[in-house]
C-alpha cells in the first residue's frame, strides 16, 4: 500500500522530515499506516487523518490498556447475537394475563421469561464492562504531554478499539430500539416477582435479579439508546471527574475521530483503501457515535457554529449513502443529541436532519 495518497495529476515537492507538499500549497505527511493530511481548508476543522481500522495493531506502550479493552471487545459479538435472537415471551405472557386462575399457564410464562430475564442481566452486566473499558481508553487518549490529535496519531490500535465501542453501541440500540419484547418481558418478571413476594411465594430466579439491579435494569432498558446513554454519562463522568485535565483534551478527541471518519468517507481516494466493504458502515456509526457523545460531553453540543465538528459535512457523507443503510443513524442524531433543537442551532442543519 502508498504511504501517501495525492490527487491525480498534482505535482509534490519534497520538504524535510519525510513531508511533501502538493502544487496547492497543501501538505502531506508520510506515516505509514496513518496518513496526516493537513490541507489549507481544513486545519480550521482540525487536523485529518487516514486512520486504519482494519489493520492497527498495539505498539508495546499500547498493549497494557489494549489487552484490557479486548477481554471486554472479544464478547461484543455475542451480546449481539444474543439479542438479534431475542424473541421474548410475549405468547407465553398474554395466555397467564388473559387466564389469571390457570397455574399451569402462570408456571409456564414464569418459566419462559426467567431465562430471558438472564439474557438482560448480561446484556446490562456488559454495558457496565462496557463503560470502564471506555473510561481506560479515555485515560489513555487524553493524557499529558500529548495533544488527542497526537495520541490519534501514535496509537491507532486504541483508536480503533474505541471506534469499535461506538459502533457495538450504535448496532445493540439500532436492534434493542425494534425489540418492544424486551421492556414487556422485564415489566412482566417485575410485577409477577413483586405478586409472590406479597403472597409469599419462593421465587425460582429471584437470585439472578434482586430489587436494587432489577431497579437499575428498568432504567436501563427504559431507554430509547441504552448503551449510548452509558457511554454518554461514563464520558460525561470522566470529564467531571478528571478537573486537572481539560474538557478540550475529551472533546477534541471525540471530533478528531469525527472527522477522521467523514473525510476518510467523503474522499475517493481514501475510501478506495478500504479492503472490507462492512468498513464502510464501521466508519458510520463511528462518525455518528462520536458526535452523540460530543454533543452530550460539549458545553455547547456539536452543531452549534463554534462546534469542532462540521456537522454539515457530516451530514451529507450519510445522505449520500443508499437511504434504507442510514435512516436509523439519522434518526440517531435526530433524537438522541442533547442540543440539536437549540436556538444556536443553524437552520440550514435542522432542515437537512427533518
Amino acid at each position: 500500500m502508498q504511504n501517501v495518497s495525492r490527487l491525480e495529476g498534482e505535482s509534490l515537492q519534497k520538504l524535510p522530515g519525510g513531508q511533501e507538499k502538493n502544487s496547492t500549497g497543501c501538505r502531506y505527511l508520510n506515516m505509514g499506516n496513518l496518513l496526516k493530511v493537513l490541507t489549507c481548508t481544513d486545519l480550521e476543522q482540525g487536523p485529518n487523518f487516514f486512520l486504519d481500522f482494519e489493520n492497527a495493531q498495539p505498539t508495546e506502550s499500547e498493549k497494557e490498556i489494549y489487552n484490557q479493552v479486548n477481554v471486554v471487545l472479544k464478547d461484543a459479538e455475542g451480546i449481539l447475537e444474543d439479542l438479534q435472537s431475542y424473541r421474548g415471551a410475549g405468547h407465553e405472557i398474554r395466555e397467564a394475563i388473559q387466564h389469571p386462575s390457570d397455574e399451569k399457564l402462570q408456571e409456564k410464562a414464569w418459566g419462559a421469561v426467567v431465562p430471558l430475564v438472564g439474557k438482560l442481566k448480561k446484556f446490562y452486566e456488559f454495558s457496565q464492562r462496557l463503560e470502564a473499558a471506555l473510561r481506560g481508553l479515555l485515560g489513555a487518549l487524553t493524557s499529558t504531554p500529548y495533544s488527542p490529535t497526537q495520541h490519534l496519531e501514535r496509537e491507532q490500535a486504541l483508536a480503533k478499539q474505541f471506534a469499535e465501542i461506538l459502533h457495538f453501541t450504535l448496532r445493540f440500540d439500532e436492534l434493542k430500539m425494534t425489540n418492544p419484547a424486551i421492556q414487556n418481558d422485564f415489566s412482566y418478571y417485575r410485577r409477577t416477582l413483586s405478586r409472590m413476594r406479597i403472597n409469599n411465594v419462593p421465587a425460582e430466579g429471584e437470585n439472578e435479579v434482586n430489587n436494587e439491579l432489577a431497579n437499575r435494569m428498568s432504567l436501563f432498558y427504559a431507554e430509547a439508546t441504552p448503551m449510548l446513554k452509558t457511554l454518554s454519562d461514563a464520558t460525561t463522568k470522566f470529564v467531571s471527574e478528571n478537573k486537572n485535565l481539560p474538557i478540550e483534551n475529551t472533546t477534541d478527541c471525540l471530533s478528531t475521530m469525527a472527522s477522521v471518519c467523514r473525510v476518510m468517507l467523503e474522499t475517493p481516494e481514501y475510501r478506495s483503501r478500504f479492503t472490507n466493504e462492512e468498513t464502510v458502515s464501521f466508519c458510520l456509526r463511528v462518525m455518528v457515535g462520536v458526535i452523540i457523545l460530543y454533543d452530550h460531553v460539549h458545553p455547547v453540543g456539536a452543531f452549534a457554529k463554534t462546534s469542532k465538528i462540521d456537522m454539515k459535512g457530516c451530514i451529507k457523507v450519510l445522505k449520500d449513502q443508499p437511504p434504507n443503510s442510514v435512516e436509523g443513524l439519522l434518526n440517531a442524531l435526530r433524537y438522541t443529541t442533547k442540543h440539536l433543537n437549540d436556538e444556536t442551532t443553524s437552520k440550514q442543519i435542522k432542515s437537512m436532519l427533518q
